[in-house]
């Protein structure tokens, strides 16, 4: 099966603007931002949506969002922030690999979507 483009950025074929890694995840700037920050939190191992994610993968689940706490807190997000994950066509998934998406910077619209 082909690497999903996030495998690619992980493994440096292809270039990305990196705001942070670790050994569990990499966060990189959208190259689509909707919102003055955009950056997507994304698991090193592959975990294609949430609807598929098992037990087993609880640990880094939770790594993801306490890595966005980080990430929020470096790039100043003190007066909020939103984090999206989305899962399948309905949702606009756009590569069938799990990741978050960190915007702030604007006031952001609820309902969303």
């Amino acid at each position: 099966m082909a690497k999903t483009l996030f495998e690619r950025i992980i493994a440096r074929e292809i270039p990305a603007k990196i705001e942070h890694e670790d050994e569990q995840c990499i966060v990189i700037h959208d190259i689509q931002p909707q919102a003055p920050v955009h950056v997507l939190i994304i698991p090193k191992r592959v975990i294609a949506r949430v609807s598929e994610a098992a037990p087993g993968d609880e640990a880094v689940l939770g790594h993801l969002l306490l890595t966005a706490q980080v990430v929020a807190k470096k790039l100043q997000l003190a007066n909020g922030f939103r984090l999206v994950i989305n899962n399948g066509p309905d949702a606009c998934e756009s590569v069938p690999h799990l990741h978050v998406h960190l915007l702030g910077r604007r006031q952001l619209n609820w309902p969303p979507g």
